[in-house]
């Protein structure tokens, strides 16, 4: 939001193809709004969020779909996102979007509309209420407790443009929502809770730009991340993406960079427009992924 427009705004005008690792949702809606109609003209295709936000979940959710159509007729109404494993660090890069955004969302009431909303990166009507997440509880499906995800907030929004764009191949009453799960009994809860109340990354003691994981802290990182529902006819069906590497710092880089690959392939048979990564480059960018990056994704059940 501070310095992207010029080059989104080149890339829209010569037709040229964008991927970026944006999480920063009311830009993105402000965005789409401003250049949507001439990128459809000149032929650019503009794919936001092709790192850890929101490429594992925005895939998961189309992987888990995929096999769920496939094998019981119809998508699942409801996912769950829940992030099963983690080790990461924020760099100040990552809290200085945040808190950009707070300070904009105050100024202009339009921003914190589109932060709320979460269709606002698809369209303006509320089709269905959705899951908070908001707050800490027991999952007796899973015998865990969850607590808030800080990235939900963006990835929620990514996961309902790509079923918008996807002309509501997962319905347009579906509800999707992530959390982080922490285990379960006292322990669970006192670190639910812990997430819950932590506010550091928008601190003025957080980190600051340039700042960020040291390259043993990068090289460490992982995670692992469940995706689950209840189909209508009962039987529960889940899939998981995992990755090696810091995710917004290891694994990110390798995500882009196949997401840019994936679409210099594929860019001429795109029509111009912004776009998600399961719409735009669904299961050729997942090969790729597994292929190329390290990822691994999986049909559980």
């Amino acid at each position: 939001q501070i310095y992207g427009e010029k080059l989104l705004k080149a890339c829209v005008d010569s037709g040229t193809g964008y991927v970026d690792l944006c999480g920063e949702p009311a830009w993105m809606h402000q965005m789409i709004a401003k250049y949507q109609r001439t990128a459809t003209e000149t032929g650019a295709v503009i794919v936001f969020s092709c790192g850890f936000d929101s490429i594992p979940f925005d895939l998961g959710v189309y992987h888990l779909q995929q096999h769920v159509k496939q094998a019981a007729g119809s998508a699942l109404s409801y996912v769950k996102g829940r992030v099963r494993k983690m080790q990461g660090t924020f760099s100040g890069g990552t809290a200085a979007s945040l808190q950009a955004t707070m300070v904009a969302a105050k100024q202009d009431k339009s921003i914190l509309q589109a932060l709320i909303n979460p269709y606002s990166l698809a369209t303006s009507e509320v089709l269905t209420e959705q899951p908070r997440g908001d707050k800490p509880y027991f999952d007796e499906s899973l015998q865990s407790w969850a607590a808030p995800f800080i990235m939900a907030a963006i990835n929620t929004k990514n996961v309902h443009r790509s079923n918008y764009l996807l002309n509501y191949q997962y319905g347009e009453t579906f509800k999707y929502d992530e959390m982080m799960l922490t285990g379960p009994g006292d322990k669970g809860e006192a670190i639910a809770n812990h997430v819950a109340n932590d506010k550091s990354l928008g601190d003025k003691d957080g980190p600051k730009p340039g700042e960020g994981p040291s390259k043993e802290e990068r090289e460490n990182g992982f995670y692992d991340v469940l995706f689950t529902g209840q189909h209508e006819n009962g039987e529960t069906y889940s899939a998981s993406v995992a990755g090696y590497l810091d995710p917004g710092y290891g694994s990110t880089s390798r995500m882009i960079t196949e997401s840019a690959i994936c679409l210099g392939h594929l860019q001429a048979n795109i029509a111009g427009g912004f776009y998600t990564s399961a719409p735009a480059l669904g299961n050729a960018l997942i090969e790729r992924l597994q292929k190329n990056a390290g990822l691994v994704f999986k049909i559980e059940a």
